[in-house]
């Protein structure tokens, strides 16, 4: 996982004002807490962290007045309406410390032939990795899997360094037979039974 460098700059003037202020100056509005530290409020250059934020669990490397802090993002508030960022929470971290984040799951492969739906039933897993190793994604093959089969966050493979941080018997994934299939399936078989009547 790479590193994003940005610069900070501290932050005085809080309020409704002050952060309308900021995001007209196209920054955005955060605060970094973290460690037992006191919170340490800045701004962050609008277009440069909206474009940090694209990578999930994205490692931030802030230089607050000359000197550089690791942090992950914890909390991002957008406009609803425009999409905008309004104000970003950051959690502080150290290189090697292990912290917990939900990081996408990927599917590869195909279902076995037949009309199967697959069922996302968790789209996020919950692992504790180091700091600067989050991994973005894991993936998982569902190749040749019939209806009833499920994966469980213990059948998932992990990237080294990375530990499940949720119950390893909850279930991600499941299939499904179609409903489409099933009901012409029973509508098959009512008629069946109506002609021999």
């Amino acid at each position: 996982m790479s590193e994003v460098k940005l610069a900070a700059e501290p932050r005085t003037e809080f309020g409704k004002g002050a952060a309308r202020r900021i995001r007209r100056e196209s920054k955005v509005p955060a605060v970094v807490y973290g460690h037992g530290a006191e919170p340490v409020h800045i701004t962050l250059p609008g277009h440069e962290l909206l474009l940090a934020l694209r990578t999930p669990n994205v490692l931030l490397s802030l230089d607050i007045e000359g000197k550089a802090q690791l942090a992950i993002p914890k909390a991002v508030q957008r406009d609803a309406i425009k999409g905008f960022l309004e104000h970003v929470d950051l959690l502080l971290v150290r290189s090697g410390e292990k912290v917990n984040v939900e990081v996408y799951v990927h599917t590869e492969g195909d279902l076995a032939p037949g009309a199967y739906l697959l069922e996302h039933v968790l789209s996020t897993l919950t692992v504790e990795a180091e700091a600067t190793h989050i991994p973005e994604s894991v993936t998982v093959s569902i190749e040749g899997l019939e209806a009833g089969a499920s994966i469980l966050a213990k059948d998932i493979p992990l990237p080294s360094g990375t530990t499940l941080a949720i119950d390893e018997d909850a279930v991600v994934l499941q299939v499904l037979a179609a409903q489409a299939e099933e009901a012409a399936e029973e509508a098959a078989g009512t008629a069946e039974v109506g002609s021999e009547a």
